[in-house]
């Protein structure tokens, strides 16, 4: 099996990967919405990565770096594609983005409930940060 193919999303695939993830991600997010994610791909272009198996999409990750810390989001995988190391792909590709901007560290949201995704980020090396809570704020209704 080849390694999948890496690419940035573009505005011409907000569709494709909105109806992706509501197949292969766990849970909703507040941006998961055409404009949401348009604005992403147009404020940072690189940061929503594809990956690509057989022209289908296979595997998402954001990769969203603010010039201090880099955030991963969304790492999403199809479920008939995984275990075939597209995760994996997807987070180095993540990484040499992060390195190349210049970033540190990369932090990851992931779901408490999504055991599953913890042996995953695991395997990439990640860890919880036990310590640390995140607080949020919707800013609109």
């Amino acid at each position: 099996m080849s390694d999948p193919h890496i690419r940035a999303a573009t505005a011409d695939d907000l569709d494709t990967v909105l109806a992706f993830w509501a197949t292969a991600a766990e849970g909703t997010s507040i941006s998961d919405d055409r404009d949401g994610v348009a604005r992403l791909i147009a404020r940072d272009p690189g940061a929503l990565l594809l990956a690509l198996r057989d022209g289908e999409l296979a595997g998402t990750v954001i990769a969203g770096f603010d010039g201090w810390r880099c955030h991963l989001y969304r790492l999403a995988v199809h479920p008939d594609r995984r275990r075939q190391g597209i995760g994996s792909a997807l987070l180095a590709a993540a990484a040499e983005r992060f390195v190349r901007l210049g970033g540190r560290r990369g932090d990851a949201m992931v779901l408490t409930r999504n055991e599953s995704a913890h042996h995953a980020w695991r395997a990439a090396g990640y860890a919880p940060q036990e310590r640390w809570r995140r607080w949020v704020k919707p800013l609109t209704d």
